[in-house]
């Protein structure tokens, strides 16, 4: 696709390493949210489908199983696991290990990639996916900021504040660790400028990875209702675009792009309806790129 010309993305870094397709196969290992519980917030973010969170949301099938049944298919011989569902730093840091190492021990993984908060990540936390790493295997990182500014944080019920994020980055840094940050564009209250203020603010902190996301507007959230009662908008495809490309370009070629946009289906998804197809807004991007410059041709000196 003509995107991967023009951005580093997971695969051509991958690749590039390993000599051959790396793919991401997905896990849900049955974590939950510390934002619901009471330890960082109660009722989770304003965008999450609150209505999952039942305890049961977790496959039924072991970790192993869940890698074993997404091989097939792939154009790849060597995976990455990623544990992507809820928070997935949350527990006693023995479990992890065992959560943990019953992915690494599965047949053609070379590493993972764990999502998380970054409220969530204490020093034995990192410390584990440390040492992981000094074995060997690819470890990324993965913090869900989505914004920089503490006012849409408290707006959206995140329960954390930018300084976190900042805390969380320089201790995983400390210990060699790659961080790959999640981005929400189109976030309430949140102009086009205000995206590309975190991202720079993000880049100044320093990482490795990043992973841009249209907000989504699903049954079930506190935004659900919102939407529903016009108090807020959904982004336009149009100016996801601008300011997606705009980002790319600002940000330099050796961070590593995990994602420039996402999907979700119906019924769950409610808007922006472009959200349920990727393709058109990968193209866009794509030629707006082609149009006026790649990854890193906008920065700054």
């Amino acid at each position: 696709m003509q995107l991967y010309e023009h951005i580093n993305g997971l695969g051509r870094d991958l690749k590039s390493r390993f000599g051959e397709k790396v793919h991401k196969l997905t896990i849900n290992a049955s974590f939950t949210c510390p934002n619901r519980d009471g330890t960082s917030g109660l009722g989770g973010c304003t965008f999450c489908n609150n209505a999952s969170f039942n305890g049961k949301t977790g496959s039924q099938l072991s970790i192993r199983e869940q890698l074993e049944n997404s091989k097939p298919g792939m154009r790849a011989k060597r995976y990455l696991a990623y544990f992507q569902t809820y928070t997935n730093t949350y527990a006693e840091v023995e479990e992890l290990r065992r959560l943990y190492e019953e992915a690494l021990t599965t047949t053609d993984i070379v590493g993972i990639c764990v999502g998380t908060r970054p409220d969530c990540v204490p020093d034995a936390t990192l410390d584990l996916l440390a040492n992981y790493q000094q074995q060997g295997y690819e470890v990324w990182l993965e913090l869900g900021l989505q914004s920089s500014f503490d006012k849409t944080l408290d707006l959206i019920n995140r329960g954390h504040h930018f300084d976190a994020y900042v805390d969380a980055v320089k201790r995983a840094h400390l210990r060699g660790l790659k961080i790959c940050t999640h981005l929400i564009i189109g976030l309430p209250g949140e102009a086009p400028a205000d995206s590309l203020i975190t991202l720079e603010r993000v880049l100044d902190v320093g990482c490795e990875g990043l992973k841009l996301h249209p907000l989504h507007i699903v049954r079930g959230s506190q935004m659900a209702r919102q939407w529903k009662n016009n108090e807020i908008q959904a982004i336009a495809q149009h100016d996801y675009v601008e300011v997606a490309a705009r980002m790319i370009q600002q940000t330099p070629w050796d961070v590593v792009f995990h994602r420039v946009s996402a999907t979700a289906r119906k019924p769950t998804l409610l808007a922006p309806e472009w959200c349920n197809d990727r393709w058109p807004v990968l193209n866009q991007i794509a030629q707006k790129l082609v149009e006026s410059g790649g990854q890193g041709s906008k920065r700054s000196a």
